[in-house]
């Protein structure tokens, strides 16, 4: 039987993949100009971007810039505008070089909230950068936040939506709210299927922002199970479609001890340990761009390599707790494998508390599937594409 499944699932995949390549290219938000420019001239207006905002083969900043568009500032997330800096680094104000538009960053290590002086200076905000559809992926965190701000001062937020390219599918516990953190601000599961313009919405319309005034520029020819690879790595060490794909699982190493890999050519696609036992793959972490003090520097970790896995593996296997359980039982030390970043990034006390009971993956899922499903209800209000 397992065999047959096998075969109808791959005659399925394949369908699917034939279906995407005779389907009309996505057009992403920021490439329907005629949606949102006039509602910019004659207005001061701000961005909160990164280099993953490109119209066509330009970037919006030099496209506003170009339509005489009263660009006053530009509000960089993690990583900084141009998408280098380490996770959680610290990132200045600056000025951007090609255009002399000032950048004032929401990483600075003081606030991630602009100062008064910078909100008083623009009256609309154009969001538009590449999320990758987790709830500990920042992005989301500084649009609802400028969300925030934008109510507080009268000033409209327009959203150039994106694909999520893990948009097909929603898993993984919701947060519990004690939790939330930089890495983690909704109460949405991990993977929770929706894109920065659906998140605003439903930020919005649950009350979990305040009431700004809100318009999302859709995409076209996107439906959520669209296979829609990245064309710019959304940051330093996702620069992979398939490290995207395992980021929902593989992330969670950084509540560990381990290493996932960061300071190698493969962050997210393999997971590591000094003490890890009977294994043949072994990579060493190094100091790198976008990995300056990688865990585990310089020490030869031995674990598992995780490039061979076939996507649509990945995604069917949704957050996937097997490779966490793994090294926590090939390690064999017990709470002192985990780091208090676990509980963030799962947002619950439970899924730490039933892998040390010993419990499996698929037991550790049953417990969240009900609010999952709860939460897919939900959300449907909220959805500009089809499921």
């Amino acid at each position: 039987m397992k065999n047959i499944f096998l075969i109808i699932l791959s005659i399925f995949c394949l369908s699917c993949q034939a279906a995407e390549s005779n389907a009309e290219p996505i057009k992403v938000g920021a490439e329907r100009t005629e949606e949102y420019l006039p509602a910019l001239e004659g207005r001061k207006v701000a961005v909160l971007a990164n280099h993953t905002a490109m119209v066509g083969e330009q970037h919006l900043v030099d496209m506003l810039v170009a339509e005489k568009i009263n660009l006053v500032g530009i509000f960089s997330p993690e990583h900084g505008f141009r998408g280098g800096a380490d996770a959680g680094e610290h990132v200045k104000n600056s000025v951007d070089e090609k255009t002399g538009v000032p950048i004032w960053s929401l990483y600075d290590g003081n606030t991630k909230r602009p100062s008064d002086e910078c909100m008083r200076a623009f009256d609309v905000l154009l969001v538009d950068m590449q999320d990758v559809g987790l709830r500990f992926y920042t992005y989301y965190i500084s649009m609802v936040r400028m969300m925030d701000a934008c109510a507080d001062f009268g000033c409209d937020v327009i959203v150039l939506d994106r694909p999520n390219p893990n948009g097909m599918y929603v898993d993984g516990p919701i947060l519990d709210m004690k939790y939330k953190s930089g890495v983690g601000a909704l109460p949405i599961p991990v993977v929770h299927g929706l894109t920065m313009g659906e998140i605003a919405l439903m930020a919005k319309g649950e009350g979990w922002s305040k009431d700004c005034t809100l318009q999302v520029v859709k995409c076209e020819n996107y439906t959520h199970q669209s296979r829609y690879t990245l064309p710019i790595a959304p940051s330093p060490n996702l620069p992979t479609q398939h490290s995207i794909y395992l980021y929902p699982s593989t992330c969670l190493f950084e509540g560990t001890v381990c290493s996932l890999g960061r300071g190698t050519d493969f962050p997210f696609e393999c997971y590591g340990h000094p003490s890890y036992k009977d294994a043949e793959f072994s990579f060493t972490p190094e100091s790198r761009a976008g990995a300056k003090n990688p865990p585990l520097l310089g020490q030869q970790c031995w674990g598992v390599d995780l490039r061979g896995v076939d996507d649509e593996a990945v995604i069917a296997a949704g957050f996937n707790l097997e490779y966490v359980i793994d090294a926590y039982h090939n390690l064999a030390m017990g709470e002192k494998f985990f780091t208090r970043m676990f509980l963030l990034l799962t947002g619950v006390d439970y899924v730490k508390e039933m892998i040390l009971e010993g419990k499996s993956a698929d037991e550790i899922r049953a417990r969240w599937q009900p609010e999952v499903e709860e939460f897919k209800t939900l959300r449907r209000k909220y959805l500009l594409y089809e499921e």
